[in-house]
């Protein structure tokens, strides 16, 4: 069994699965990218947390540079996006949702995209001081 799946047919995926993937794809990255320097368990949840809010996925969906497909992935994300949450605004939620579309798309077709992604958002998250 490999970790990395290859998929055939990606458009037997539903948008909302590929969401499904992205999120925990992206929870992931963004758990790497807080690694180091050594924190508290509590530290470390904080800081994935503030990045994986869909307030912060919507805003970081605006500053990325993407394609035409890409930009229409993320619409078909938006208008995927399930039972909206109570607590955030609808149109917030659905970026957020579009964004996590993208990131799984790109997870299981096109890994070096995906990493010039992560680049392009890495560059807009805040990275606080060791504690």
């Amino acid at each position: 069994m490999s970790l990395s799946p290859i998929v055939e047919n990606i458009a037997e995926i539903p948008t909302s699965a590929l969401a499904y993937i992205g999120d925990a794809v992206y929870e992931m990255q963004m758990r790497l990218h807080y690694l180091l320097p050594p924190r508290t368990a509590k530290q470390y949840h904080q800081l994935v947390v503030s990045q994986v809010r869909a307030e912060q996925q919507a805003k970081l969906l605006e500053k990325l540079d993407l394609t035409d497909f890409e930009s229409d992935l993320v619409r078909r994300g938006r208008n995927a996006a399930g039972s909206i949450s109570r607590k955030v605004d609808p149109n917030i939620y659905q970026k957020a949702t579009g964004f996590e579309a993208l990131i799984g798309y790109l997870y299981l077709t096109d890994r070096d995209r995906l990493d010039k992604i992560f680049t392009q958002l890495i560059s807009h998250i805040d990275t606080p001081a060791p504690p």
